[in-house]
């Protein structure tokens, strides 16, 4: 339970930190959908970038929808480390266009073990990616 509430608190700061939560970059926000040759949607894949930006990019296809980051440590949680797997479903933005999974491993003696997930973590990290999206689309109609 103590690493579930760990691993959160790490993602929430991701997210403050990459200001999917408080708005993000002004110039960032501007022509998503002019600058976008992917086949899924731009906001979401936007937003998914800019929500997860703090883990490291492993691989990213926008024509299939799938970015693929991969493990990184916070100091909050010390012998834990996670990584991350978006999924953008849809060509449109819709609620159930996003789905994130979340891998956690925890150290024990020196060997990196697969460990449980909160399953809240990855649907509030969808929700952040919505909220993200709905931020840039906003911004492109206003």
């Amino acid at each position: 339970m103590k690493a579930s509430i760990q691993i959160i608190a790490a993602l929430a700061g991701t997210l403050a930190m990459s200001g999917c939560i408080f708005g993000g970059s002004k110039t960032a926000d501007i022509n998503v959908v002019e600058d976008f040759q992917g086949g899924v949607n731009p906001y979401l894949w936007r937003a998914s970038l800019d929500t997860m930006d703090t883990l490291p990019l492993q691989t990213a296809d926008p024509v299939g929808g799938i970015i693929n980051y991969d493990w990184k440590s916070f100091e909050s949680a010390e012998g834990e480390r996670i990584r991350a797997t978006i999924y953008i479903l849809d060509s449109r933005l819709r609620a159930d266009g996003v789905k994130v999974t979340v891998f956690r491993q925890v150290q024990q003696d020196g060997v990196w073990t697969d460990a449980d997930v909160d399953a809240e973590t990855g649907m509030q990290l969808e929700n952040a990616i919505l909220t993200r999206a709905r931020v840039l689309k906003s911004s492109e109609l206003g």
